[in-house]
């Protein structure tokens, strides 16, 4: 799993959550997460635990590709396959893994309207004011991408209200997506200056990363239950909040720099969720009662650990 912080956990959850009252919840802060039937019966420390989780493996996943990107740029194409396998294990294993446990999936309708409370608050909320810290922090560029964003949110949202009615009452058509413009992510220096604009950021980065993961587990199921307009509808927003809210941000961010520098981002990343993160996470859950959760946990720690020695072993070929 990429490096994030603690604070990138709790911020931001309003892409877990599913459509709660208006304005109280929305003043307040975001949305908490609430599960379907699946994850019922995990204590809500694991809970907590397995939503971390599933957000960090979605932006490794994200950071992972656009290392991959970078090292294609640099001509290291045993590097840049590297980087993707491991990206692809942290999105189709751990990440969809850690989903199941926290019962992130539900019914076509659920999943639309979790997506519609996350995509209110941050059209309504995050972005706006994070645009408004930017501005007041003299990041303008900053706060021209948050307002950009928040923009698309709100239509994203109203998409999503659309397909919701067509769902639920059989009337109506499910909307096509937009079109995502796709940004390029070069290696480069942070863009901004105010350490509260690059706290921003990394909680954005997260937020839209998850989105991504979120929103193609819905486009799946959405597929099975043979409703081909919605996955295709979740797909395409998807797309939209990868490559290009995520990689605006990831610009404005520098997260993206040299190939051995990225590896030695990794490589820290992956130690540290190998020691101390992942099996914090297991001890938690198992003094607690909880059984599949530390098994998922500690399986995840294995992997990371042996992710930091190929990554290790890459960094040590480049030298």
């Amino acid at each position: 799993m990429f490096r994030h912080t603690t604070r990138s956990f709790i911020v931001g959850l309003c892409t877990l959550a599913v459509v709660a009252p208006a304005s109280p919840a929305l003043a307040g802060g975001p949305p908490q997460p609430t599960p379907h039937t699946a994850a019922r019966a995990l204590n809500a420390q694991t809970l907590a635990d397995v939503t971390a989780a599933m957000k960090g493996e979605a932006f490794a996943y994200a950071a992972y590709s656009l290392f991959a990107a970078e090292a294609d740029r640099q001509g290291l194409a045993a590097v840049a396959r590297l980087f993707r396998s491991t990206a692809e294990t942290e999105l189709t294993e751990h990440l969809r893994e850690a989903a199941t446990l926290a019962g992130l999936v539900g019914s076509d309708a659920a999943n639309l309207r979790q997506a519609i409370s996350g995509e209110t608050y941050e059209h309504q909320v995050m972005y706006r004011r994070f645009a408004e810290q930017a501005r007041a922090d003299g990041d303008l560029e900053a706060a021209k991408l948050f307002t950009e964003i928040a923009a698309d949110e709100g239509r994203h949202r109203d998409a999503f209200r659309t397909a919701l009615a067509a769902v639920t009452t059989g009337r109506g058509t499910i909307p096509a997506p937009s079109k995502a413009d796709v940004v390029a992510v070069p290696a480069g220096l942070p863009k901004v200056k105010a350490a509260r604009t690059k706290a921003n950021l990394d909680t954005a980065l997260h937020g839209e990363a998850l989105a991504h993961a979120k929103y193609m587990l819905f486009a799946a199921h959405a597929k099975q239950t043979g409703n081909a307009a919605l996955a295709r509808l979740w797909e395409g927003t998807a797309k939209i909040e990868l490559h290009e809210h995520l990689a605006g941000e990831a610009v404005l961010a520098g997260l993206v720099r040299t190939t051995r520098e990225n590896l030695r981002t990794a490589i820290t990343g992956e130690h540290k969720e190998a020691t101390t993160v992942y099996p914090g996470f297991a001890k938690r859950a198992t003094a607690v009662g909880d059984t599949a959760a530390p098994r998922y946990f500690r399986d995840t720690a294995a992997d990371e650990a042996k992710h930091a020695a190929a990554f290790q072993k890459a960094l040590d070929q480049l030298r």
